[in-house]
């Protein structure tokens, strides 16, 4: 889970491809809800004090004979308020039969209670593998990125983002580790680039085939939105559940 503020929206959620590689191993088309309880406010009290308690997220992912479509909605819930709902939405289209290629295009965008996130358009090309019963997925993907000027005190920039992502199923799957990295060009208040690096490893034990127990570890560099001090890398778990549908 992420501590949302406009200047940093959540970007390819690890959700994203994480969910679409561990679903193609149970169906063509799947939906399931989460609900995280956020720890890190309690780690870094300072920093992130007004980190979000709680996310609800809904995702979906539905493959067809040209590709495959992922969204997912994230809601982040205070003691008071809805904090915000971000949503990010991509289409691939396959591009060979004797290769696992495929192009990638995406949106990134949503609203919180201080205005709205920045939005983003992604365009680029996706590796995608997995083992022979699709217990092992993996994908690495590079993307055009283009910021778009969503509100006062934001401007438009072009950047890039190089995703990787894997999953893994053992134990009979009665386990699932999956996750996946990101890196992508932001930039500073004063408009000089950073490398921003997002990681988010999950790891479930799957109660039933419907139901799962476990955790989200989101670790960060330049990317949570930190006012308080220099501190630019967090490590942040929560505790989850899923329901898949």
């Amino acid at each position: 889970m992420i501590f949302k503020n406009p200047n940093y929206p959540k970007f390819m959620k690890k959700q994203l491809i994480t969910a679409v590689l561990l679903l193609m191993s149970m169906a063509t088309q799947a939906q399931n809800v989460q609900l995280h309880y956020d720890f890190g406010r309690f780690i870094y009290p300072d920093e992130e004090a007004g980190r979000q308690k709680v996310t609800m997220t809904l995702e979906q992912f539905k493959a067809d004979k040209w590709g495959s479509w992922f969204y997912f909605v994230d809601i982040d819930f205070s003691r008071k308020f809805t904090e915000g709902a971000y949503t990010e939405i991509s289409r691939e289209f396959n591009l060979s039969k004797k290769l696992p290629i495929a192009a990638h295009v995406e949106y990134n965008g949503g609203l919180n209670r201080f205005g709205s996130f920045q939005q983003a358009a992604l365009l680029g090309a996706a590796y995608n593998g997995h083992n022979a019963d699709f217990s092992k997925t993996w994908s690495v993907q590079l993307m055009y990125k283009r910021f778009f000027k969503s509100y006062e005190y934001t401007r438009g920039y072009n950047s890039f983002q190089l995703t990787g992502v894997w999953g893994l199923n053992f134990a009979n799957r009665a386990v699932t580790f999956s996750g996946f990295i990101d890196f992508w060009r932001g930039e500073k208040a004063n408009g000089h680039g950073q490398l921003v690096v997002l990681t988010e490893p999950q790891l479930w034990y799957n109660v039933t085939p419907h139901f799962s127990l476990g955790t989200e570890i989101e670790i960060s560099n330049n990317f949570v939105y930190n006012t308080y001090n220099d501190k630019s890398f967090f490590i942040n778990p929560t505790l989850g559940a899923k329901w898949n549908f």
